[in-house]
This record gives C-alpha cells, structure tokens and sequence, in this order.
C-alpha cells in the first residue's frame, strides 16, 4: 500500500449572527481537511484546527508536507511523522505546520483501520470505556449590552438536554466576568459542574484575581487563564487562587507538553488532536500526562472528523483507577452555530443523555459528504495523482 494522492479542502461558512470570545468575534466557521489517497483505492480523513484563513494549511500540505508522504506505505506513520518534522523543525515547531501535519497523521491512521477492519481506538491499545462524558461549551458573548442576562436561559436548556457539566467564557473584564458567572451559577444550580474559559485574557496578576472573586460558586476548572506562551504565568495563577488551572490547547508536541508539566504549570491537560501533531503525538502526550499524574482531556472545536478523532483518543486513554466516577475523562462538546461541523460527516459522533460514544466502525468510523465539502469550499490544493 502506498500514498498516491493527498487533498486538502479549505471550507468556510458565514454565520448570520457573531457571538464572542475574549480575542474575536466569530463570523464565520472555518476548517480544512485533509483527504490521503493510497493506490490500492483506500482513503483516509484528518482535520486541522483552523483559526486562520483556510489557504495557508492548503499551501503547507501540498508544499512542505506532501513530498515527505508521497509514495510511502501509511502504516509506517510513526516514521513518516518523524521524517516530515525533522525536515521542518527550523520553521515548523509548532503552530500552521503542526497543525498541518496533525491531519496528515490522523488521515494515516484512518487509512490503517480500515486496512486491518479495525477502529483507531483499538489500533492506539484498545477501548477503555465505550462512552465518554460530555461538557457543553457555549455561553459566549452576544451582541448588545443585555448578553449576561441571556446566559441563564442558554446553561439551563443544557442541563435540560442531559448536561452535568457546562463551560462559559470569561475575559471580558473582572466585573462582567463575576456578575456572568454568579447569573450562571444562579441558574443552573449547586448540582452542575461549572467551568470557564479566558482564552488567554489576562495577565497573571488579574487572573489571580479573577480565580478568587468566583472561586466561591464552585469552579472545577479556570481554562486558558493567561497567554499559552506565558508558563510561568500560569504557575503563579495556579499557586495563588483556588481554581484548577487547565491548558494545552495551543500547546504543540509532546516538547510543549513536557514543558507545561515539567513547570507543574496545569492540573489539566488539553490537547487538541487537530493541533498538536495528531493521534501520533496525542498518544505520547497522554503518556506524559499518565507519568506525571495530570489529568488529560481532549480539547474538540472542529467538525464530525475532529469530534470522531477525539473520541478515539478518549475512548483509548488508560486510567489509574478501576472506578469511573472517581475522576472521569471529558470530552468537549461545542454547542455553538457551526454548519460545517452539521453537514460535513453523515454519521459523526452523537451526544445523549449526557456522554457521546465512542465510534466502532473501522478507521476514525466516519463518512464525509463530498457534496457537502464542495459547497463550503474556498480553498483546495492537491499533490500527487490528478483529481
């Protein structure tokens, strides 16, 4: 078996109305996906998380990364993951060719199980738990000057819908910040599992001071607290409030990994497979994560392939210890407009009742709609075979 042809598709879908983080507004949705071909007619799907204009991840692929996968066999991806970061370490160590090489990892593994009639998560050592629980994110800024008095409604229709854990976002200022949490936390009771997220807001001494002014409505878990590249910054906002400091998801590779641990610097990992070197790096970095004794949850913020990826991930993670309930994995599960993450997969990952299974089918055990993908198209690149 060996890789012939590699597609990537750039999609976006404007949203008729923005909600907000602490960084943006979000317009539109976009993804890019990354299609691998191999000769003996076998395909396999990996996503990149994409927060950029969709045509810089296609001219990555089919440039930088492709010639290092063309004409290899897709069960050598430890490897061939080795070999297309060495030979782009000097400009690649994280970020867009990371992320690239996130979905061209995952692609390969997607092709294997199907190869061998098997899920990702038994080729990765097999399925800890067929379910995973579930938290909703949402709870962004709305347009107008009335948007904390709109976030109860939205946390009590997730509890509504199964959710025992809800995560808002936070960033915004300490006043606003404080009077959304108390308006959520009002809301949804003592009995739901309440997070937040800054996205990197603040600085230290402000997320100090954050952490202690809503400790006291019982916050399992302070997100994105200060700038990823700040580690020192999270040590001290984790040594100096209450709140369990959780980051990763801009984090890249089993080295930015290590770093963050080394530090003591999170109590919860976040490593987003469409990101940080794909299932390859995922697997050494939940490893780290074990050796270190730290939490590791999936960031997801993507489609159906990015959710089914995850899942996976989850569905294989060992854990210390034979009761469930003792410190159950997450997996995140985004709640807000995303017609891409809808429409693209015919059979993505589901949630009920508060968890979402993890897939059986072979290989990632999704299916993509090429119609779909054609409609939201906005960028494409190709390298190898003709389309």
């Amino acid at each position: 078996m060996k890789i012939t042809r590699i597609e990537t598709f750039g999609l976006e879908a404007p949203l008729p109305t923005p909600f907000g983080w602490s960084q943006a507004w979000v317009t539109r949705r976009r993804a890019v996906l990354v299609r691998v071909e191999t000769d003996d007619d076998m395909e396999g799907w990996g996503e990149i998380y994409c927060q950029a204009p969709p045509v810089i991840y296609t001219a990555i692929v089919a440039e930088l990364l492709a010639p290092h996968f063309l004409g290899a066999d897709p069960w050598d991806r430890d490897v061939l993951w080795q070999a297309a970061y060495n030979a782009t370490i000097d400009a690649g160590q994280r970020g867009f060719v990371v992320g690239a090489l996130s979905a061209l990892d995952s692609a390969l593994w997607d092709i294997v199980g199907k190869a061998c009639g098997q899920p990702v998560h038994r080729l990765l050592g097999g399925l800890a738990r067929a379910h995973v629980r579930a938290y909703a994110t949402g709870l962004y800024r709305q347009p107008g000057d009335d948007w904390i008095a709109a976030l109860p409604a939205e946390a009590v229709g997730y509890v509504e819908r199964g959710f025992r854990v809800v995560k808002m976002k936070v960033g915004f200022g300490i006043p606003l910040d404080v009077a959304a949490v108390r308006a959520v936390r009002e809301a949804i009771g003592p009995d739901i599992t309440l997070a937040v997220d800054a996205n990197h807001a603040y600085k230290p001494v402000q997320a100090i001071e954050l952490g202690r002014r809503i400790a006291p409505y019982d916050i399992a878990w302070f997100e994105e607290p200060v700038s990823p590249e700040d580690i020192a910054g999270y040590c001290e906002v984790r040594a100096r409030q209450p709140i369990p400091v959780a980051g990763g998801e801009l984090a890249y590779t089993r080295f930015g990994f290590r770093d963050l641990l080394e530090r003591r610097a999170v109590d919860i990992l976040q490593p987003d497979l469409c990101l940080c070197g794909g299932l390859t790096e995922g697997r050494a970095i939940a490893d780290l994560a074990r050796t270190w004794n730290v939490r590791c949850w999936a960031h997801v913020w993507g489609t159906g392939i990015a959710q089914a990826t995850a899942m996976h991930f989850l569905g294989w993670m060992p854990t210390k210890s034979a009761y469930t309930d003792v410190d159950p994995l997450l997996v995140e599960w985004d709640n807000t407009p995303n017609p891409l993450r809808d429409q693209i997969v015919l059979n993505p990952p589901v949630y009920a009742a508060g968890s979402v299974a993890v897939p059986t089918d072979p290989g990632l055990g999704v299916t993509i709609d090429r119609a779909a993908v054609a409609r939201f198209q906005t960028a494409h690149s190709l390298a190898g075979g003709k389309s």
